[in-house]
């Protein structure tokens, strides 16, 4: 599914984000990627979702050079082939839930009531339906976090990517939507999870690396 060969990047001359980084992540598979702050794993995750380039090396995801998409490829290979979990959700807050929801399909060219029901299906597979019509701002920090998994799945991506999901969320909150990771594991999904927290990656994925100044060390587990 993934494959980085090789793969350095450095920013404004200073010392590399990402030295000589050579990755590979099976489909089906759930690997964590541990490290510090400022250890490269932002990094990682962006050249993985094409909103970066590496200096050297290559970045491959389901057969696509992602290295060489222009920015139009890269737009499209994100809404096609990826979904994205961020640390603080990125919901737009003069939306409603499934408005929320809705959008990556509408952009990827859906029909809007096919959308709608995709959508509503969504929402209802991840206990939030309820909340459909409700404003983001209105909904708890955990339960943000599942529209934003809703959002992710909708053009039903083979890969979903992670970055430090449970980083705003309470203790009980983060453990709820690490079961939710795990389950969509479970059911096939491959599962790229970037942090610093050793419970989550134990919690949802089976295998952990860890980035140190920009290098994969031997897995931690």
């Amino acid at each position: 599914m993934i494959e980085l060969s090789g793969v350095s990047r450095a920013y404004d001359n200073g010392a590399p984000a990402l030295r000589e980084v050579s990755l590979t992540v099976r489909a089906g598979e759930a690997v964590a990627v541990l490290g510090p702050s400022g250890s490269g794993k932002s990094t990682l995750l962006n050249l993985i979702a094409g909103l970066d380039r590496p200096d050297t090396g290559t970045v491959t995801v389901g057969g696509v050079r992602v290295d060489r998409l222009s920015e139009a490829g890269a737009a499209r290979y994100r809404r096609h082939s990826l979904g994205m979990v961020l640390q603080f959700f990125q919901l737009l807050d003069d939306l409603t839930v499934i408005e929320n929801v809705v959008l990556p399909a509408r952009l990827a060219g859906a029909g809007r009531g096919a959308a709608r029901r995709r959508a509503a299906e969504l929402l209802e597979e991840l206990g939030i339906a309820r909340y459909a019509g409700a404003h983001p701002g209105r909904l708890s920090g955990g339960q943000r976090q599942r529209v934003a998994v809703a959002r992710a799945l909708m053009n039903r991506p083979p890969l979903l990517i992670a970055d430090e999901p449970t980083g705003a969320l309470d203790s009980a909150a983060g453990e709820d939507v690490a079961r939710l990771l795990a389950e969509l594991h479970a059911h096939g999904r491959t599962l790229v999870v970037v942090t610093h927290d050793l419970g989550l990656a134990r919690a949802c994925t089976t295998r952990t690396i860890e980035i140190i100044d920009g290098r994969v060390k031997e897995p931690v587990r």
